[in-house]
């Protein structure tokens, strides 16, 4: 949901990948920058060990798999019975050349060199998928409307930058992909929606006031409601698992020179996913609360099947941009703990409705290239 839904970046000393829904977001060590949406690619320094596609120090995390071989693949997503899942990806090798949307059996693993279903148009670029009530569609949002090539990515420069497409909008698309519905027709970007677990109600972010805020819409499009309001990027959000509250990620920028550039840059379309913290809410906005303080960027927050604490992405323990690893955290922000101990990017984490199990994308396991893959893995409490 991540732009590539917020794909998401940090800088390092040079410049970090990420991908987000967001937007998508990758790191490398590298001088290189980080792409739209979420994914982050690094070189892998072998000073740990994996063993069985896992660090010794992931006491959370039992019998982990491998789902995807090469490209770029990130916000993996289950669908309510916990049979499948919906992803982004990039990968040359099938086909396209920017993020489109795919599902993937969890009953029939694929093997290196086969390719997911497609439910995107395979045109423009895509983000944020989730499957909708019923598990039958899902919703994703999609620039095909806009133009049916890759939009341009904006240029390199000092810092790094995510671009906000206008010609984002969410649709609805049936499991063969065909588009059923179109729920956002607003101006400018409508991106990074997801369904509340009772399949009553969408969160998503949206320019429509002049600044990227959250709203939620019903689940066929009807009664849009704003539900924040401060200034900075307001993204990637998730429901918890009552449906009641809403986590999200938010650049809020403090300082007055921290807002001109926030301003100066969204007026040209771009934003600077570099620190980011957590805020929890009620769907309505109320009760809105900081749960982070770390610093660098903390993001692609999901709520824990408890509802009470949220697992997420980070790289505030790193003065280098990378790593990103996973952490734990409560809702009153207390109690944080590490739960992966990568050397390059994990991220995009969601557990299974179940609460057994644990998607992520990851640079584990990529033989030193910058590809990003999606594991799976038991959870242990």
């Amino acid at each position: 949901m991540l732009i590539r839904s917020l794909n998401l970046v940090i800088v390092l000393s040079s410049f970090l990948f990420l991908a987000s829904c967001n937007p998508k977001e990758s790191a490398s060590s590298k001088t290189e920058k980080p792409s739209n949406h979420h994914h982050a690619h690094a070189e892998k320094k072998p000073n740990k060990e994996l063993v069985g596609l896992k660090y010794a120090e992931e006491k959370h995390l039992k019998n982990v798999r491998q789902l995807t071989f090469g490209g770029d693949n990130a916000e993996a997503y289950f669908s309510t019975d916990d049979k499948q899942l919906v992803f982004q990806s990039n990968n040359e090798a099938w086909g396209v050349s920017c993020d489109q949307i795919y599902v993937y059996d969890l009953d029939k693993p694929l093997e290196e060199g086969m390719k997911a279903p497609l439910v995107s148009t395979g045109n423009g670029r895509t983000t944020c998928s989730f499957f909708m009530p019923g598990n039958k569609s899902l919703l994703y949002a999609s620039t095909h409307k806009g133009d049916k090539a890759c939009p341009h990515e904006p240029p390199r420069g000092e810092k790094y930058v995510w671009p906000i497409y206008d010609d984002f909008d969410i649709f609805v698309s049936d499991l063969e992909g065909n588009i059923i519905q179109q729920l956002t027709d607003a101006p400018g970007y409508d991106a990074e929606a997801t369904v509340s677990p009772d399949g009553k109600m969408i969160v998503f972010t949206s320019i429509r006031s002049g600044d990227l805020e959250l709203y939620t819409m019903d689940i066929d499009g009807k009664n849009i409601k704003q539900v924040t309001s401060g200034l900075g990027y307001d993204g990637g959000a998730f429901f918890s698992p009552d449906s009641k509250k809403l986590i999200f990620r938010s650049s809020r920028p403090k300082t007055a020179e921290e807002q001109k550039e926030y301003k100066d840059l969204l007026a040209k379309g771009l934003v600077q996913p570099t620190k980011m913290e957590l805020y929890v809410c009620n769907v309505d906005g109320t009760e809105l609360t900081k749960i982070t303080d770390l610093g660098n960027a903390n993001w692609a927050p999901y709520f824990h099947p408890s509802g009470e604490k949220v697992i997420f992405s980070s790289n505030h323990a790193s003065k280098r941009g990378f790593p990103f690893n996973l952490f734990m955290i409560n809702v009153d922000g207390s109690g944080l703990e590490q739960i992966t101990f990568d050397d390059t990017f994990d991220s995009f984490p969601m557990f299974s409705y179940d609460g057994k199990q644990l998607v992520f994308a990851s640079n584990r396991n990529n033989g030193g290239t910058r590809e990003t893959n999606l594991f799976i893995a038991d959870w242990v409490e």
